[in-house]
């Protein structure tokens, strides 16, 4: 089953042609896979070189090394629509869509434990401390478990505010 249509993504190698990147002397690598592109990232940042790509988030590799977001300019959904064919013989510049990220609970697991409903739902991840959180996983081999106890000992101004004030000071006493 496919993602409905506000949702899918457009081919990233469209944005080639709408941006004029090679008409403007851009060379333009076709990575071949994920791997290929972070290694290419990678080596370009530890040789002091320029890197112009294509990549998301939250990753390890944006937790590690500082990139630059590009300006796309404005979300059109009319030209995002039509970069989303592969086959667009004119594609245009647009921004990508935010992507939405939802937390959901059946009604019986709120009703049933309300208190961890109401956490959930005062749950929001910073991308930025997100990609940091995964670099550190990733460079010290850790655990899922380490790293949410990296997240709640390195960003405690974030989390503090989802929790009720007596949970707040349970875990805080926890944490230090």
């Amino acid at each position: 089953m496919g993602l409905p249509d506000r949702q899918r993504q457009p081919d990233p190698r469209l944005l080639i042609p709408a941006f004029g990147l090679e008409a403007n002397g851009i060379e333009v690598f076709n990575h071949g896979s994920g791997e290929t592109l972070a290694t290419s990232m990678a080596s370009a940042y530890e040789n002091e070189e320029p890197w112009f790509g294509y990549y998301w988030a939250p990753t390890a590799l944006l937790g590690k090394y500082e990139m630059v977001a590009v300006d796309l300019g404005e979300y059109d959904a009319d030209v995002h629509a039509a970069n989303q064919n592969a086959d667009n013989a004119d594609p245009k510049p647009s921004a990508f869509p935010a992507a939405p990220v939802v937390t959901v609970v059946t009604t019986d697991f709120a009703e049933r434990e309300p208190e961890i409903a109401e956490l959930l739902a005062n749950v929001s991840f910073d991308v930025d401390d997100m990609n940091a959180t995964l670099a550190w996983m990733d460079a010290n081999s850790a655990s899922g478990e380490e790293a949410a106890v990296y997240y709640l000992t390195t960003f405690k101004d974030k989390w503090a505010s989802w929790l009720n004030d007596e949970a707040s000071e349970k875990l805080a006493g926890l944490l230090n």
